[in-house]
């Protein structure tokens, strides 16, 4: 869930902050005035890439700050910082450590999902829709999608070793006889893994040997010979230790020189063991360099490397044996083949019976929610269709396409064909109303969702969306009214300045913040302020669970009072503070609000809200400008 979103540059963002509240949240304004800028800000969030020229028009870059609350994570929230400069270099920041944008996008990134036009364009394309089925069958459906993609990817590497064999069969009667003379020539010296590098090691030694005893022999020499380095130390550190008897330091002098004596020895000692271990042959000699000979020569042929004569002798092992073996490797591999394939027919069919076990529910899921958005008797189904094997793909062995039945007596045919474009937009507002119950999403957000509707679908498409805030943290850039009125937060965006204009997003409460108290005065003229206040904010912090459960406690309201407790002076009192005049309407305050809806970019019309005493009590829509009937909600 996102706690706050900070922003800072972005398009005609200078400057704004928005705090999304846990369920509805409404951001309206006119076209242009940069709503799909705090839209971009939240797709930096989830980890797309960023875009040097998004920053503002004279920043030297752009700065979105998020603090979000995952499920199983971190009780003080997550906080995520997106910097992009004008260059075009981005940092990326979790919890105030360095991150990448894979990290991002794989971590709160995957808790948002943000249903644009872009998306409404995926349900168009077929291949989406088996995501959309696997989603709803959830873990049956990845397990079983997973056992057959590894079916697939062994079929197909059988495939491609039964196609070897079978172009390596076709070219052993040419190359048979250059592949026996390869390997009679490696076998000739035989040669081992590891034994050029030890023989690297080892030549030199024996072809230097007598140099290397000599100088060994004669640094031994220099060090135990009579006069050598041991006795001269010998011969300093006894007038050392009698003088030490004075002078300690002369002591610690001769303690020195009695350690370097030691070291000194033990270097002898090892020389002399080196001299016993170097065996100066020159049979020895003569078979190493010989060997070593042989094995440049095959290197010279085979190499540079033994790796590359190695193998070039498994190669040649392989075609000599595909020539001898005949139609044997051949058979084997085909039996090979044969059992992949039947592993994958098997994974391909409990594939298809997971995927059609669930389609009934999703279709009918689906439908349900497309009753809600006033689509009659529109229906939605999910067609299979078994693919030939050739066209297997890594999604599946069948096409899933969504198709679309506009009324009960009429056949079902692809969506991407028939469906208006306000149909696509309902039926995906459906799809994520249902697979948001289904999967890990925590924020949706939706764009353009309300493109060709009014009326009492806008009624509908606003009671959707505030049920699915009942169980998901929900943000909606809309222009209709019915939805406005449903937020638990709106944020109205305005642009301001003309060179370089501004956008800023203002908090705005469902109540008119003037009108209320005013008219609640009125209608309550004995009651003191405190009172007033104490009504209005029991209304606005109605916690009463669902947005339908706040709805009865407020129509409760609405027809007998707001009960109050408060101090009049030092006085305790309870009282109701009423919200309607009954019995004078003439006492009460009306307010028409309009706001002016973009259908299809071209046509316009105001939807009306009717605030009584600055509370939002009737919405209507105005089907065009020249006509006088209207739609009551």
């Amino acid at each position: 869930m996102i706690d706050e979103l900070h922003v800072r540059n972005v398009a005609l963002i200078e400057e704004a902050t928005i705090r999304p509240a846990a369920g509805l949240t409404v951001l309206t304004g006119e076209t242009g005035t940069g709503k799909s800028a705090l839209l971009s800000s939240l797709k930096l969030l989830m980890g797309e890439r960023a875009d040097a020229g998004a920053i503002r028009e004279g920043a030297d870059g752009l700065e979105v700050d998020g603090r979000l609350f995952v499920r199983g994570g971190d009780p003080d929230g997550t906080v995520v910082r997106r910097r992009v400069e004008s260059t075009g270099r981005g940092r990326v920041e979790v919890d105030g450590r360095m991150a990448s944008v894979r990290e991002l996008a794989g971590g709160v990134g995957a808790t948002i999902d943000i249903c644009g036009q872009h998306e409404h364009q995926r349900l168009l394309q077929v291949a989406t829709h088996v995501d959309l089925l696997d989603a709803w069958a959830g873990d049956a459906a990845a397990d079983a999608l997973a056992r057959y993609q590894q079916a697939l990817h062994a079929a197909r590497d059988a495939a491609d070793e039964l196609e070897r064999v079978r172009e390596m069969s076709r070219a052993a009667d040419g190359r048979v006889e250059e592949a026996a003379f390869v390997l009679r020539k490696i076998d000739e010296v035989a040669p081992k893994a590891g034994e050029y590098e030890e023989l690297e090691e080892t030549l030199p030694k024996a072809e230097h040997a007598e140099a290397l005893l000599r100088a060994a022999g004669e640094a031994r020499e220099g060090i135990v010979g009579d006069g050598g380095v041991e006795d001269a130390l010998s011969d300093i550190v006894g007038p050392l230790r009698d003088a030490a008897r004075f002078d300690p330091a002369l002591g610690r002098f001769a303690e020195t020189l009695e350690s370097s004596l030691i070291d000194i020895e033990d270097v002898a000692a090892g020389l002399r063991e080196y001299q016993d271990g170097v065996d100066f042959d020159p049979e020895v000699l003569d078979r190493l360099q010989a060997r070593m000979a042989q094995l440049q020569g095959l290197l010279r042929s085979y190499g540079p490397r033994m790796e590359d004569v190695l193998e070039r002798r498994e190669k040649a092992v392989e075609l000599v044996e595909a020539a001898r073996d005949g139609g044997e490797r051949i058979a084997r591999a085909q039996e090979a083949l044969d059992a992949a394939e039947k592993d994958l027919a098997a994974a391909a069919d409990a594939l298809d019976g997971v995927r059609a076990k669930a389609a009934p529910g999703l279709a009918a899921a689906v439908t349900e929610q497309m009753a809600f958005l006033e689509m009659g008797t529109a229906e939605l189904e999910v067609a299979s269709e078994r693919l030939p094997r050739a066209q297997w793909t890594s999604q599946g062995p069948s096409k899933v396409e969504l198709m679309y039945r506009p009324a009960a007596g009429l056949t079902a045919r692809p969506l991407r064909k028939i469906a208006s474009g306000g149909e696509i937009s309902r039926v995906m507002l459906a799809c994520k109303v249902v697979l948001g119950n289904a999967d890990s999403t925590e924020t949706l957000v939706f764009d353009e969702v309300d493109a060709g509707v009014g009326g009492a679908t806008a009624v509908a498409l606003a009671q959707v969306l505030a049920r699915l805030a009942r169980t998901h943290q929900v943000i909606v850039v809309t222009h209709l009214a019915q939805v406005a009125v449903m937020a638990d937060a709106h944020y109205v965006v305005t642009k301001v300045g003309a060179d370089v204009p501004r956008t800023t997003p203002d908090y705005r409460d469902v109540f008119l913040p003037v009108v209320l108290p005013n008219s609640l005065r009125r209608i309550n003229p004995g009651l003191p302020d405190v009172a007033i206040e104490q009504a209005i904010l029991k209304m606005s912090n109605i916690d009463a669970g669902t947005l339908y459960q706040k709805n009865e406690v407020f129509n409760d309201y609405l027809q007998s009072g707001v009960e109050v407790h408060f101090y009049d002076g030092k006085e305790e009192r309870d009282d109701i503070v009423y919200l309607l005049d009954y019995k004078n309407p003439m006492n009460n305050s009306f307010h028409v609000v309009n706001q002016w809806t973009f259908v299809e970019y071209s046509e316009k019309r105001p939807d009306v809200i009717v605030f009584v005493n600055g509370m939002p009590l009737v919405v209507f829509e105005l089907k065009s400008p020249s006509r006088e009937e209207t739609d009551a909600s």
